[in-house]
């Protein structure tokens, strides 16, 4: 990809898709600045070279304009971590983003409202990214989170303007790529989470590259009790998923014990063949199930980890995902966490150290490794 070393910003107003879709406390503060810090690294390289940086960004999910919703307070704690101050447009187009934007100095910063809160913004409308094109004069991605949608500021705007890759998205896809291009081995992935149904792709297209597939949580109980369950409508993709895997000779390892939320008994432990009592449901993988994950793990040279291995932000849920990502080798060992709510629950636990690389994307993160073409990177051009 052509990145911003290869463009001179200084007097330029650089148009800079970033992710500040961060969580909001209820008092309407930023209540984690991360997305904003990984955005940092661009910023300061484009300021320091006389850029008039113009960024852009979407936050939740509005359905039109929503004060709750606003990047109002974003921009203080961006103005905060970057030593400057930071305007603000009160919208994403029109009049008052055109006039900041035209009278921008070297080296300022202009924050645009919200960019869902104009429906064209998802329906990628050509108008839309047009207006927005007029505010700058080339191009910058640098959310990677937001790849893998073709929305008017990931794919409209790049196709007016000069466009460039930031350091975060030229570092994501280094990083991932790890996961993709001739990884180390042996190579284990380590997926968790609760909806086998949207981690089925990822993992059939995991199986031509990894030697052992680890799978947990309540995402495991979902393969032992639906592979036996034919009434279910995941009865036959699980059992195409079990046969892939024999075929493709990766060691498939499932629970072999689960914590269980059990009502008033709080958390008991069962065998993975026991019949799971009426109303409880797997909360956490199992003392027998972590030695075994531990063991497998310690002799990997990549590792790439989906999803948490049970309802790890509760106790006493959160043993399995502690045990196991705490105990990741070190030395000689690639070790890739992707996905947006575990990346929150693994720093909040402290697990952030044990991994060399946490993506920023959550569902752009897994397609790529899932092998499709993004949208948002296929626009940008090559140097």
């Amino acid at each position: 990809m052509r990145t911003i070393r290869q463009l001179e910003p200084r007097g330029q107003r650089v148009l800079v898709r970033v992710d500040y879709n961060v969580p909001m406390t209820p008092q309407g503060t930023v209540a984690d600045t991360l997305r904003i810090e990984e955005s940092l690294p661009t910023l300061r390289w484009l300021k320091e070279r006389g850029a008039r940086l113009v960024l852009m960004s979407h936050l939740g999910r509005p359905k039109g304009a929503s004060p709750g919703l606003s990047l109002r307070p974003i921009a203080e704690s961006l103005s905060n971590l970057i030593g400057t101050p930071v305007h603000f447009a009160n919208s994403c187009v029109g009049a008052d983003a055109q006039e900041l934007s035209r009278t921008l100095k070297d080296g300022e910063v202009l924050l645009l409202e919200n960019l869902r809160f104009d429906a064209r913004e998802e329906a990628n409308d050509a108008s839309f990214a047009r207006d927005l094109a007029r505010l700058g004069d080339c191009f910058v991605e640098d959310a990677f989170g937001t790849v893998h949608r073709a929305h008017a500021s990931t794919v409209g705007v790049p196709e007016i303007l000069p466009a460039y890759a930031g350091f975060l998205v030229e570092r994501e896809v280094e990083e991932l790529s790890k996961l993709t291009r001739d990884p180390k081995k042996p190579y284990t992935a380590v997926i968790g989470g609760a909806k086998i149904q949207d981690k089925l792709p990822l993992l059939k297209n995991l199986l031509d590259k990894i030697d052992h597939l680890l799978l947990g949580g309540a995402l495991g109980a979902s393969v032992i009790t639906d592979s036996h369950r034919p009434e279910s409508p995941l009865h036959g993709p699980i059992l195409d998923l079990l046969e892939s895997a024999r075929r493709a000779s990766v060691q498939l390892l499932l629970p072999e014990d689960f914590i269980l939320q059990d009502g008033p008994r709080g958390a008991i432990h069962v065998s993975a063949d026991e019949k799971v009592p009426a109303g409880s449901s797997a909360m956490d993988i199992g003392p027998r199930t972590r030695a075994n994950f531990r063991k497998v793990i310690s002799s990997s040279k990549t590792v790439f980890v989906n999803g948490p291995l049970g309802k790890a932000e509760e106790e006493p849920f959160s043993h399995g995902t502690r045990e196991v990502l705490g105990g990741l080798p070190i030395e000689g060992c690639t070790r890739i966490l992707a996905g947006g709510d575990t990346a929150g629950i693994i720093r909040t636990m402290g697990l952030g150290g044990s991994f060399s690389y946490i993506s920023t994307g959550g569902g752009a993160a897994l397609e790529f490794i899932e092998g499709r073409e993004l949208p948002g990177l296929r626009v940008l051009p090559d140097r």
